[in-house]
C-alpha cells in the first residue's frame, strides 16, 4: 500500500521567514568568525567547521527525506552522511570549546552556530516541500531527462 501525503503549500510569509532566518544565521556566523579576537588559524578552523556543519546539515536533511518511505540510498551512503554530520558537530564544538576567548564570545559563536544548523534544516525542508507540492500539482508527470547523451 502506497503512503499518502497531504501537501499543503507554505505561505509566502513562512518562506520569507525561513530565508530571512537562514540569511541572518549565515550573516551572524560570518561576522562572528571575522571579528573574533583570536588567532587567524582559530578563525579559519571555525569558518571551516561552520561550512562543514552547513553542508552536513543539508546532506542529512536530504538523506532523511529521501528515505522516509523506505531505504533508497545505500547503507554506506547513509552511514557516511551521519558520520559526517557527527564529525562536523563534534569537531566544531571541540574547536569552540578549546578557543582562548571569553565566555560571552563563545556563547555568541555557539548560538550563531546552532542557529545556522537549525535554519539549514528548516530551509532544506521548505525547499523540498515546495518541490514535492509542485510535483503533485503537475499530477506526477514524468520529468524529462535533460542529461546530455
Amino acid at each position: 500500500m502506497a503512503t499518502k501525503y497531504v501537501m499543503q503549500r507554505d505561505t509566502a510569509g513562512w518562506r520569507t521567514q525561513v530565508w530571512t532566518s537562514f540569511g541572518l544565521a549565515v550573516l551572524a556566523s560570518g561576522i562572528g568568525v571575522m571579528y573574533l579576537p583570536s588567532q587567524e588559524l582559530d578563525r579559519a578552523f571555525l569558518a571551516i567547521g561552520f561550512f562543514f556543519c552547513l553542508f552536513a546539515s543539508f546532506a542529512a536533511a536530504k538523506t532523511v527525506r529521501d528515505n522516509r518511505d523506505g531505504q533508497i540510498d545505500t547503507s554506506g551512503w547513509i552511514l557516511t552522511v551521519w558520520i559526517s554530520f557527527a564529525a562536523a558537530v563534534s569537531l566544531t564544538a571541540w574547536g569552540l570549546w578549546r578557543m582562548a576567548i571569553s565566555d560571552w564570545q563563545k556563547g555568541y559563536m555557539v548560538v550563531s552556530w546552532l542557529f545556522l544548523v537549525s535554519s539549514t534544516f528548516t530551509l532544506a525542508k521548505t525547499i523540498r516541500d515546495r518541490y514535492e507540492a509542485d510535483l503533485m500539482a503537475r499530477g506526477n508527470e514524468p520529468v524529462a531527462d535533460t542529461r546530455p547523451i
